[in-house]
């Protein structure tokens, strides 16, 4: 496997760990242990955000392009519409 394809990977397991993290955490009952999650939680996700710098300087990731106004407008309203 070659160093881009390890890096996506990499990236990729961690967004899924983000996942089962929220769900762990928000199912923890007992509060040291939590804690203990919500700290593991932010050390990946810091983890997660060097590695994608690294991965984006690199050209092995390239984010979706910046949305324009009118995108956000019509998201907010479909939002507004939903909690509605």
């Amino acid at each position: 496997m070659d160093e881009k394809n390890m890096v996506l990977d990499v990236l990729n397991n961690l967004k899924s760990g983000d996942a089962n993290y929220a769900k762990i955490i928000s199912e923890c009952n007992n509060q040291k242990l939590r804690k203990t999650f919500q700290q593991m939680r932010d050390g990946d996700e810091k983890f997660q955000y060097d590695l994608y710098q690294v991965a984006h300087e690199k050209g092995y990731y390239r984010p979706a392009k910046k949305a324009d106004q009118q995108e956000c407008s019509e998201m907010k309203k479909c939002l507004c519409e939903c909690e509605s």
